[in-house]
């Protein structure tokens, strides 16, 4: 290695702290690893900005990437989240010019596995948003790469709105990778993917968002008290870059136009929540575990 700090004088002789190190007996050209602590590059150097700090999580953040969802076959969830989440999200790529108020009639692309599609069955077109019902191009995978390539060659076509895959388990194909690359490429493409994650176990994966989702009672309806409104779900996110993580209630409110309004809300955090040990009162922490 090279003197660092010889070098950014330009001068043609050793420097103070080379002369130092050649007399504590090391041979010229090597330094002593203490002098990389306040370097640039490691982040302690004067001329390096702070961290900034993670903000929450809203519907209304842009979303760019691939972002994972990890739900139960049976119940639906991963799925309809992730069009909620998709449909709700700001629009990015060559759409984000467009109006709000004017409506997205770009399609959007579904791709299924085998076993997904036996796990949790084939899209409903009468149960999605009434927005969306004429724009789904829906694609069946015979297996995990078949998918994974339908999913690659969809975010690279920049006339989708978003992508969404659902695939069952975690099959060996799945791997970190597979889950890099298709990151990459919608990043580059702007298409935005949210990969449904059917009964599978948290594992190695690039994706920039990754929720664990399950059903949740729904809310009030706006026009009956006795019946059931807008869907909800309880979403965990686990994983995320650039906002902080955490559990969240998260609804979708379709309104009179067919148009949906994403609302969430952080779930409150039970009393104590994340102490070591509650608090004592009056008595010891003993004898309140022995009950006396």
């Amino acid at each position: 290695m090279t003197d660092s700090a010889a070098l950014s004088r330009g001068g043609d002789g050793p420097s103070d702290a080379l002369r130092a190190d050649t007399a504590q007996g090391l041979p010229e050209g090597l330094f002593p690893a203490a002098r990389l602590a306040p370097a640039r590059w490691l982040g302690d150097g004067a001329g390096a900005s702070a961290k900034p700090a993670a903000d929450d999580w809203s519907p209304a953040s842009p979303f760019r990437g691939a972002g994972d969802i990890f739900a139960h076959a049976h119940e639906g969830t991963g799925a309809a989240l992730a069009i909620a989440l998709a449909e709700g999200a700001p629009r990015i790529g060559p759409a984000r010019d467009v109006p709000a108020q004017c409506s997205d009639e770009r399609p959007f692309l579904w791709v299924q596995d085998k076993a997904a599609r036996k796990a949790g069955g084939r899209p409903y077109l009468p149960g999605l948003p009434r927005d969306l019902r004429h724009r789904l191009v829906h694609v069946c995978a015979d297996s995990p790469a078949d998918l994974l390539f339908a999913l690659e060659e969809g975010i690279r076509c920049r006339d989708l709105a978003f992508v969404i895959g659902e695939i069952a388990g975690n099959p060996r194909e799945l791997d970190f990778t597979a889950s890099r690359r298709l990151v990459l490429a919608a990043e580059r493409h702007g298409v935005p993917l949210w990969l449904v994650r059917l009964d599978a176990r948290r594992d190695l994966g690039a994706a920039r968002m990754r929720w664990d989702a399950v059903a949740a009672p729904s809310g009030r309806s706006r026009w009956n008290p006795q019946a059931p409104g807008a869907p909800r779900w309880k979403a965990d996110l686990f994983r995320a870059r650039g906002v902080r993580p955490g559990p969240w209630w998260i609804s979708r409110e379709e309104e009179a136009d067919g148009r949906s309004r994403l609302e969430a809300a952080r779930v409150a955090a039970a009393p104590g929540a994340g102490d070591l040990a509650g608090p004592a009162g009056d008595r010891s922490l003993a004898a309140r575990a022995s009950g006396t």
